[in-house]
């Protein structure tokens, strides 16, 4: 199976910029998988971000979206329709004021048929948990509601790749169970690759990879219960551990025989119930 998203050698400078953003980045993006990407403010998550769907262009190296290069201007449109945006404020991205008009507004700009502009309206908002409140006004929304209608907007393009720069960063902690839900059942039944840009540790602790980025470089790679017991490497890059990995080693450093890879609260539990045993 090729990669959905091929990134060589990437580097990319800003126009007021002294040093490089991305610094000679390589990675590999497969259909179907959820990545999650990490990093301190400055290390360049964000900008990886804005490449894989050609917001950004490479100073250098190579963007391949399904093997289309993201510096050649004929394929933006294609590359724009495999792979979607989502950004931290929900209201920088409603345009409409009823909520079924805000997700038509893309395919209808795409030139879809306006049959299957309804179809895909529907189905974006059922896919989100957000179809009974199709006719309401999206300022009268929470949040976390905000956010799931930002996403079906995305969603109504019908894309392969979702790439979601911190979308819950701006919400409280019902809208974030809200929005990661929704993300995830996206992934595991839609089979929509999932790119999620995240400061919060048990976010990225539900992926299938982890991304961490440190000075325009990815610095770690790898499963979380790889990446998260590496608390000295994590800290060392100004990053913490998901708390259930904070506990699991404060418990093996006091002897008790636990796994640290355990992060989910309920592996969390088992984990300690067992070594109680």
């Amino acid at each position: 199976m090729d990669p959905i998203i091929r990134i060589k050698n990437l580097t990319y400078t800003y126009p007021d910029g002294s040093r490089p953003a991305l610094d000679g980045v390589s990675l590999d993006i497969m259909p179907g998988t959820f990545t999650a990407v990490l990093g301190s403010n400055g290390s360049g998550k964000s900008t990886l971000a804005k490449h894989m769907n050609a917001i950004l262009l490479p100073s250098g190296g190579k963007v391949l979206v399904d093997g289309m290069d993201t510096i050649d201007e004929g394929n933006l449109l294609a590359i724009r329709r495999r792979v979607g945006m989502v950004f931290q404020n929900p209201d920088n991205q409603i345009v409409a004021n009823v909520v079924e008009d805000d997700v038509a507004f893309a395919p209808e700009n795409l030139g879809v048929e306006p049959a299957e502009i309804r179809r895909r309206v529907d189905a974006a908002l059922e896919q989100v948990g957000m179809y009974q409140f199709r006719l309401h006004a999206p300022h009268l929304l929470s949040g976390g509601q905000k956010q799931r209608v930002a996403i079906a907007g995305v969603l109504a393009m019908d894309p392969e790749v979702l790439v979601l720069d911190e979308p819950t960063a701006m919400l409280d902690p019902r809208g974030r169970r809200e929005v990661l839900r929704t993300v995830e059942e996206l992934c595991r039944e839609r089979g929509i690759t999932v790119v999620l840009i995240t400061h919060h540790m048990d976010e990225a602790a539900r992926a299938d990879r982890v991304l961490v980025m440190d000075a325009g470089r990815v610095a770690l790679d790898g499963a979380p219960r790889e990446i998260f017991p590496r608390a000295d490497a994590l800290r060392a890059l100004r990053l913490t551990v998901p708390d259930t990995t904070a506990l699991l080693l404060r418990l093996r450093a006091a002897g008790m025989p636990v796994p640290a890879g355990a992060l989910t609260p309920e592996d969390c539990a088992a984990a300690i119930w067992e070594a109680l045993r």
